[in-house]
């Protein structure tokens, strides 16, 4: 054979090959409904266990009593909110996306479900990327008992990976160890949290929450952010929630019962917690049970214990209103629409970006507790009442930190104190110079 034909051999060798390896990879589409009519299947379980990698299961309209399970790359895509519905009554969850099992699980979607009355999450997604959950409405669920003990286990039957969540046993959508995913469109309503990001499992970092409407979720906070144990060590270091965008989400009138906030970033106590470089923007944040933004850390230096990581979050241009109290360690004296607080722990927190706000309808529109030195500007502080306040002397009357709150609207022009405007409350709250007109335009169209 001359080099000449050899070469055109094996070109057409490799052709054949690798057309070969793209039939074998090539997607297939499975149905449900629930007749199984039409070769589909009845249940989206048996679908799924005749599914291979990356195949689209189309899901027909019905009502589909399952836990379903998923632990291969697969999209899950219903017919519509309110025509493909996943009844979880009795089960643990509707959906459960399960990389805890299925080591280096990516590339789920899920998508046009209603998804209801699951004892824990409705949808929950454990060590996995690349998860794409939208257009979803996820509502009613948390139906098991929740007793709040402070412990960092106490739902009945619930799995390892599951800490800290005795005051709630679930949420709307848990994301435990998630990681380079998308949460966008959904609705998420009447559940204890509406959407809940953890790291029980593994760091959850580079999430993107977009535009869902996450209202009336009464037992807990409506977005959170919170740091929790590893599985097996509590106590020990936690893996971190990190670089999650939080953007243009309408969040309302959740944690009402117990005190929950808007939009919260949090760590536990149970050890070393980080819930740092998150970007919390254009969100419409109203009536919620513990602030419309909270940061809370609860340990710290004053306790002997390593400081948590909190630094470097963004909280900018968002729409703050008529939120709650901040309660207990981590009090602010009045409703508030934005709480950085260290708590009696003492862990200083660093690197905070408050700009863009519009906040109204609170007593204390941003609070501060922590032992160093805040820059805040360029907000509309337009509660009438305290625009900011150093709530330190609540946890700490030494108060080592203080808030550099210079060229922010104080709700009218003359500045902080003058009659119709926000004024300051504790100590080191530097305010001067302050602007003569609002930050943000006219913002009244979004009340």
């Amino acid at each position: 054979m001359s080099p000449a034909t050899f070469r055109k051999a094996l070109f057409l060798c490799c052709t054949v090959v690798i057309a070969g390896s793209y039939q074998k990879a090539a997607a297939a589409t499975l149905c449900v409904n629930p007749a199984g009519s039409h070769g589909c299947y009845s249940t989206i379980t048996t679908a799924l266990s005749h599914a291979a990698a990356w195949d689209v299961i189309n899901v027909g309209p019905g009502t589909y009593k399952e836990d379903v399970v998923i632990g291969k790359p697969i999209s899950l895509i219903g017919a519509g909110v309110g025509v493909s519905i996943i009844d979880a009554t009795g089960l643990a969850n509707g959906v459960f996306v399960d990389g805890f099992d299925n080591a280096g699980l990516a590339h789920v979607t899920l998508s046009g479900f209603t998804v209801k009355n699951a004892n824990w999450e409705g949808v929950l997604v454990v060590s996995a990327s690349d998860v794409v959950i939208r257009n979803n409405r996820i509502a009613n669920n948390t139906k098991a008992t929740a007793v709040f003990t402070g412990a960092p286990t106490g739902c009945s039957g619930q799995p390892a990976f599951e800490l800290d969540e005795t005051g709630d046993c679930g949420g709307g959508l848990h994301l435990i160890g998630v990681w380079d995913s998308t949460v966008s469109g959904n609705t998420i309503t009447k559940n204890d949290d509406g959407i809940l990001v953890s790291d029980e499992s593994a760091a959850s970092h580079d999430i993107l929450i977009l535009h869902n409407s996450v209202t009336d979720n009464p037992g807990e906070c409506g977005i959170v952010l919170a740091s929790h144990p590893p599985v097996g060590a509590i106590g020990s270091k936690h893996h971190g929630v990190f670089h999650i965008t939080v953007d243009g989400n309408d969040v309302e009138n959740n944690g009402v019962m117990v005190g929950g906030a808007g939009v919260g970033m949090f760590s536990d106590g149970n050890g070393q917690g980080r819930s740092s470089q998150n970007v919390i923007t254009h969100n419409r944040l109203i009536g919620n049970g513990l602030g419309g933004v909270a940061l809370h850390s609860h340990v710290g230096p004053n306790f002997g214990l390593p400081a948590d990581n909190m630094d470097g979050n963004v909280i900018t241009g968002n729409y703050i209103a008529k939120n709650l109290a901040d309660l207990d360690d981590t009090a602010t004296g009045g409703r508030v629409g934005i709480n950085i607080n260290s708590g009696g722990g003492g862990t200083p927190i660093n690197g905070t970006i408050i700009s863009g706000n519009v906040i109204t309808d609170e007593d204390i529109d941003i609070a501060f507790n922590t032992p160093t030195w805040v820059n805040i500007h360029l907000n509309d502080l337009r509660g009438g009442k305290v625009g900011v306040a150093n709530v330190c002397t609540l946890d700490d009357p030494s108060c080592k930190g203080g808030i550099i709150a210079s060229e922010n609207y104080w709700g009218c022009p003359k500045g902080p104190g003058a009659w119709g405007c926000s004024t300051t409350s504790g100590p080191n709250v530097l305010f001067t110079p302050w602007l003569s007109q609002p930050a943000t335009g006219d913002d009244d169209n979004q009340q």
